[in-house]
């Protein structure tokens, strides 16, 4: 059986999702307690997107296949669902950092990376020194100068669309820059803080943190807001544009089309990859 599990983490005392020799990373976290609570010697999954050090999650997806036959005997002598008592069993063995939100069985042709159709980030800037609150300095960007939403809304309109955002990412030698931006826009939360959402078909590393970075430029009134799309036309990493800390992004959501699409969709999905990959 396919199963969906739903987490969340504070990346802060993470290097990044992906599994590294003697570094501690989320998957590697999350795959031993899975095995401990599974009781197998291992245990691999696959996320909807990797998150880079220090970003942080509340709405990170993964699957892993088992027998279900090794989940109904992991609940043991527990009266709760089996998918419950695995839950609860593996946020039982987690660090407080990383949490397992739900575990379900997954429908047919679900792929976590795969069947996604977009992932969501936010990013969130406290640039007055009335917001500064020392509670979630972890989580958002402390900035000195206030900033201009409404000019970073209107730099930020002509990013959105399918482009090749090379000027935006750390690029990887035969990996693509090409992106379909859905949505890029600023506003202030109930407290005030400038949330920036940002949400695509995929991202390329560094690509939020450094879009963030070209608009905070327009925010403060150093670059017109002509400035970013003149970024983008250039098609490579531009020594202006400042990557900004890891702690001010999170991951809120991943996006899926409806069951009956989901297979469908990872077949796309994976024929692009494919051919990127060749």
């Amino acid at each position: 059986m396919r199963l969906r599990i739903d987490c969340a983490y504070d990346g802060a005392e993470f290097s990044g999702w992906a599994a590294q020799p003697s570094l501690r990373t989320v998957q590697g976290t999350l795959e031993a307690a899975l095995a401990t609570a599974l009781r197998l010697p291992e245990v691999r999954v696959t996320v909807a997107g990797r998150t880079d050090a220090g970003v942080h999650a509340r709405g990170q997806v993964v699957h892993v296949d088992v027998d279900p036959e090794v989940v109904a005997a992991s609940a043991g002598r527990s009266t709760d669902p089996p998918l419950h008592a695995l839950a609860r069993r593996v946020d039982g063995i987690l660090p407080p950092d990383l949490r397992v939100r739900r575990v379900v069985e997954a429908p047919d042709g679900f792929d976590a990376r795969f069947s996604a159709v977009w992932r969501r980030y936010a990013y969130r800037i406290a640039d007055a020194q009335e917001l500064a609150d020392p509670l979630v300095r972890g989580h958002v960007l402390t900035w000195g100068r206030p900033l201009d939403l409404d000019a970073m809304n209107r730099a930020s309109a002509p990013l959105a669309g399918l482009q090749d955002f090379a000027s935006f990412c750390k690029q990887r030698e035969g990996a693509t820059t090409v992106r379909t931006l859905l949505d890029l826009h600023w506003a202030r939360d109930t407290s005030g803080v400038a949330v920036g959402t940002v949400r695509a078909d995929a991202f390329c590393h560094n690509m939020v943190r450094a879009l963030v970075g070209c608009l905070i430029a327009v925010g403060e009134g150093r670059q017109p807001v002509s400035w970013p799309a003149e970024v983008m036309a250039g098609r490579r990493r531009d020594q202006g544009v400042r990557v900004v800390h890891a702690h001010g992004l999170t991951l809120e959501e991943v996006g899926y089309p409806d069951d009956d699409e989901l297979a469908a969709q990872a077949e796309r999905a994976r024929a692009r990859r494919e051919a990127i990959d060749a």
